[in-house]
């Protein structure tokens, strides 16, 4: 088999990114070589591939879904959004600057022939090409210089479908809408919907998708069920819950949900403890009495340190008497100082003063997969920061290609590392909670739920439509 597929969405965060997943977990099951690719991705949870190349986690669990060694081809541009319009543009894995809306529109036409490269790349390796799209393809005000939706879609030759979220209500509606909204010549590019988030009986959808086949032309290829118990690495805080309370759990976990929140994904292992509860607080109402409070990480770290002081989330925190873990921005936030002449240019800022350590932030991003050991077990995990930090009493120590170092910062109760990912590795992440071993495997629950989602496609998609549409690719 060779071909590609476009799985576009009526909104963010309607499910495109886990259709993807599932898509590419079936066809590696079938033995497909399959990757793949977003050509921009809005987001601050980010991956490190094995090359040391910044790209959408998204994509990295995609690519780990089809078997796949992760890489910058499947994701080429990476926004990081640093404010309310500004963003950090990551082109090629690399950092090519902050630029505001209009000027990345000024941009967006030159960086659409590297879009195309990426992705002839691809495919040119692989022999099927999951493509996912961003928001909406019919956002009118931006068609003109699209370069991850429908645009892309007909430059590469490549079908699309669009997946809609009936658990916010008006599926059809939207579906009906974006089919409408588009010019004509990018309307024939979609050839089939899926109405995704079904909680209850697909009878009760009744003729819904026969008359909006009727209505629109395109058929309904499948209707999935709302499948709980799957949470795959989010791309932004959309999906982060308002609340998420620890149900009776053994030790609670309070999160700051920064405004600028980035890489949250490193407490989803947390999740998976049977004995573990997560929660994201923004307000010292909130906070409680925890066991555990994370500072993660941050795309505008001098900015999200304001917002919590100026909140009195540092004082409840620190009256609260829990342990404080920092990681990367919450880390930088927890020392002394930070001087900050590249993020924010704010100069030298105060930090917590609950470590002895230190950030001055540099030009050049560090973006490294790391290993070593700490608490007597094996840690790996990656860093992805501008911030260097030197620190007084580590508590891990690095021994990879990169060199044998000193990692972290350890103060009684208070604790940092730069290392995002470090609790996926299942006996670091006990030892550091100091529970009892539960048995649970961070690396088999991802896996198993990556096979829960080609199941349900598998069940409930119609894949003979779906082969021919991949095979209609040019």
């Amino acid at each position: 088999m060779r071909g590609a597929l476009m799985v576009c969405g009526t909104a963010s965060d309607v499910g495109k990114s886990s259709v993807v997943a599932g898509l590419c977990r079936m066809l590696h099951r079938q033995g497909v070589r399959v990757a793949p690719f977003k050509a921009q991705n809005m987001a601050n949870n980010a991956y490190v591939t094995p090359a040391g190349h910044e790209i959408g986690r998204a994509q990295g669990v995609q690519a780990l879904a089809a078997g796949a060694v992760p890489e910058v081809s499947m994701n080429p541009i990476l926004l990081k959004p640093t404010g309310e319009r500004t963003s950090q543009v990551v082109v090629m894995g690399r950092p090519a600057g902050h630029l505001d809306a209009a000027a990345y529109q000024a941009e967006k036409p030159r960086l659409f022939q590297t879009v195309l490269e990426a992705l002839a790349d691809l495919r040119s390796r692989f022999d099927v090409v999951i493509v996912e799209g961003a928001g909406s393809p019919a956002e009118i005000n931006l068609l003109h210089a699209d370069l991850v939706n429908l645009r892309l879609a007909a430059a590469a030759g490549v079908p699309a479908i669009v997946v809609g979220d009936i658990d916010r209500g008006g599926v059809f509606a939207s579906l009906y809408g974006t089919v409408a909204l588009l010019p004509d010549d990018l309307r024939p590019l979609v050839r089939g919907f899926v109405i995704n988030k079904l909680r209850g009986d697909p009878a009760l959808l009744a003729d819904g998708p026969a008359e909006l086949e009727r209505r629109c032309g395109v058929p309904t290829l499948g209707v999935l069920p709302y499948l709980h118990g799957v949470s795959l690495d989010a791309e932004d805080s959309l999906a982060l819950p308002d609340v998420a309370p620890p149900d009776g759990a053994a030790l609670d976990v309070a999160v700051i949900r920064f405004p600028r929140i980035a890489n949250f994904t490193d407490v989803d292992p947390l999740t998976m403890e049977p004995d573990v509860g997560v929660r994201f607080v923004d307000r010292p109402a909130a906070l409680g009495r925890p066991d555990l409070v994370v500072l993660p990480g941050t795309k505008a770290t001098v900015a999200d340190l304001e917002w919590l002081r100026g909140r009195g989330l540092d004082r409840a925190i620190d009256a609260c008497g829990a342990r404080v873990l920092g990681i990367c921005g919450g880390y930088q936030m927890m020392g002394r100082t930070i001087v900050d002449e590249v993020e924010s240019g704010r100069g030298e800022v105060a930090g917590l003063g609950w470590l002895d350590a230190a950030t001055t932030f540099e030009p050049t991003k560090v973006t490294r997969q790391r290993r070593g050991h700490a608490l007597n077990q094996r840690v790996t995990g990656y860093q992805i920061h501008h911030g260097r930090v030197t620190a007084a009493h580590p508590w891990i120590r690095l021994d990879d290609a990169y060199g044998d170092e000193p990692e972290g910062a350890v103060n009684g109760r208070f604790s940092g590392t730069t290392l995002h990912g470090l609790f996926e590795d299942d006996g670091l992440r006990t030892a550091f909670l100091g529970i009892a071993p539960s048995g649970v495997s961070f690396a088999a629950a991802r896996e198993a739920q990556l096979d829960r989602l080609a199941d349900m496609l598998e069940a409930h998609l119609d894949l003979s439509a779906i082969d021919t549409l991949l095979k209609e690719a040019t």
